[in-house]
């Protein structure tokens, strides 16, 4: 199979069948074959009606090229949630992720699809560089948020929570989307050893039916999910590199101030001065306080390790080939 297209939605039941159209009607001109995996998020309206009903029509058309499959969860879990779901039934050489709000085109896909099969892509992200969202509330937080994560991870996307983007089969079923790590797949894929990322311009088009689904909490949201993903890259192995080593130096520089303290009331009484009382000075409570956290910190970073040597998953590498 050429390609699976993986919607993930959540109460987009006027927007479906259209979807469906427009996708069948590229497949059926570029020669595809192909499956379409409709993802129900828990919605709350018909929408998973609608994919019955296309699923019925679609079987019922002759010499199709394609299949449609519903996946259906019983509340709202998070597009994460159906993203993972969808890359763990895909069966196409290449995986296509879309929304359901028809603002992706799926006339970008034959070009998506050539880049993965043809160029050697593992990854082509969209990057929808004209908008036509609220420039305060959606453009200029997302230009902000674009540009902490190309800083962070390394990855030049001008766009990398775009929902339409292509992939090697290979890719997705070897990265692990949780939480609200969606938004940072390229990440994923990059930290899976899977580095041939590329970006792609494509059409953004306006809401037709319904209204986006997503606050303005996505975006303080995803810069907390940005700072655990690259904890989990550098320290998810070795915790103590980190945890020992900042407790280390906070307990070292605490021990110091101690002795600093202790050494200045040593000295006033040798020469006479009047002095404060240790236990009343301020600068030795902070110092007994460093101590005492960075003691905590290297028995957190001892406990970790503790944890990482008994997990199941320590010795789990990702394989290229064998011979």
């Amino acid at each position: 199979m050429d390609i699976s297209i993986i919607v993930p939605l959540y109460n987009e039941e006027e927007s479906l069948p259209h979807l469906y159209d427009w996708i069948v009607r590229v497949m059926e001109e570029n020669k595809f074959s192909y499956e379409l995996i409709f993802v129900n998020d828990g919605s709350t309206d018909n929408s998973w009606q609608v994919i019955e009903q296309l699923k019925a029509g679609n079987d019922k058309r002759k010499n199709a090229a394609g299949q449609v499959h519903g996946i259906c969860f019983r509340r709202n879990y998070g597009k994460s949630a159906a993203l993972y779901c969808g890359f763990k039934a895909a069966q196409g050489n290449v995986v296509i992720t879309m929304d359901a709000d028809l603002q992706d085109s799926p006339d970008e896909i034959p070009e998506l699809y050539r880049m993965i099969t043809e160029d050697g892509y593992d990854l082509v992200s969209g990057w929808k560089q004209k908008r036509y969202d609220n420039a305060l509330t959606k453009n200029l937080p997302s230009k902000l948020f674009n540009a902490t994560a190309r800083k962070v991870t390394g990855i030049k996307l001008h766009d990398m929570n775009c929902g339409l983007k292509a992939y090697r089969c290979e890719v997705v079923k070897n990265i692990e989307v949780f939480s609200e790590m969606h938004r940072y797949i390229p990440y994923l894929a990059k930290n899976a050893g899977f580095t041939r990322i590329g970006e792609k311009v494509v059409q953004h088009r306006k809401r037709e039916f319904g209204t986006s689904k997503f606050g303005l909490d996505r975006f303080v949201n995803g810069y907390l999910d940005l700072l655990t993903l690259w904890f989990l890259n550098k320290f998810g192995k070795q915790p103590m590199h980190f945890f020992g080593l900042v407790g280390s130096l906070m307990f070292f520089i605490g021990f110091i101030a101690v002795i600093v303290v202790g050494g200045m009331k040593w000295y006033a009484l040798a020469h006479g001065v009047r002095a404060m009382l240790v236990g009343v000075n301020p600068y030795f409570h902070i110092a007994i306080l460093m101590m005492i956290l960075g003691c905590m910190l290297f028995l957190a970073g001892f406990l970790a390790e503790l944890v990482i040597r008994n997990s199941p998953s320590r010795n789990d590498y990702l394989i290229k080939k064998e011979i």
